[in-house]
């Protein structure tokens, strides 16, 4: 029985507008500089603890942004501020993948559990996924365990895994899991990034991401 195990925010999730908005919000109020754009979506894929160490530095207050990101990124969801919408297409090819019957869905993820659980509830994905993987238990990827914890679940070898992500860190983890690792071209970082990291091939779109996953 395959695996395919999808990340969340930049692969099946347009989520860009409101990370940023989390970020301003929260720098803001600790009166810190606002790090630039480019900065925070470079780390979109990382647990929230390696996210803010990377941004303000082991000794900043890393305790205190993680909680006010993680109460702004909950109101924002409760008020339906930024709808967060699924990228064109994914909603068909998890469908069609649900009635496939060969297959296993997962989800590995640096968002936190609230927010994974939200997504697969809203979609009607919950009872469809043999697992999901969260920043809130797991080492941060590139750390393999989300991943080896998604084989045991699905009763899955690392040879029938496939991991999909549009960051580096997923392309990472895949290669510590011996899983295959698949990018997709519409995310937070560049094709050629993900290339370099290890991807066995790049998604242009969800139709073509079918196509790979044949």
């Amino acid at each position: 029985m395959r695996l395919i195990v999808f990340d969340i925010d930049g692969t099946l999730v347009d989520s860009r507008e409101i990370i940023l908005a989390i970020h301003q919000h929260i720098f803001t109020a600790h009166g810190l500089p606002v790090p630039a754009e480019e900065a925070i979506m470079g780390l979109v894929g990382l647990s929230h603890r390696e996210v803010f160490t990377a941004l303000v530095g082991a000794d900043g207050p890393i305790d205190s942004l993680i909680a006010g990101y993680k109460e702004r990124a909950w109101a924002l969801r409760a008020a339906n501020a930024f709808p967060e919408p699924l990228f064109s297409g994914a909603a068909d090819l998890v469908d069609a993948l649900i009635k496939r019957g060969d297959c296993r869905l997962a989800v590995a993820t640096g968002k936190g559990r609230r927010g994974t659980d939200l997504l697969l509830e809203r979609n009607g994905w919950t009872p469809h996924f043999s697992s999901s993987h969260t920043s809130d238990d797991c080492p941060s990827k590139p750390d393999p365990t989300m991943l080896l914890r998604a084989m045991a679940a699905a009763e899955a070898r690392p040879a029938e895994t496939v991991m999909i992500g549009d960051s580096v860190f997923d392309m990472q983890m895949a290669l510590a899991a011996g899983a295959t690792p698949i990018g997709v071209a519409w995310g937070h970082q560049s094709p050629a990034a993900l290339r370099k990291a290890g991807a066995t091939a790049i998604a242009e779109d969800f139709t073509d991401l079918a196509r790979l996953l044949g």
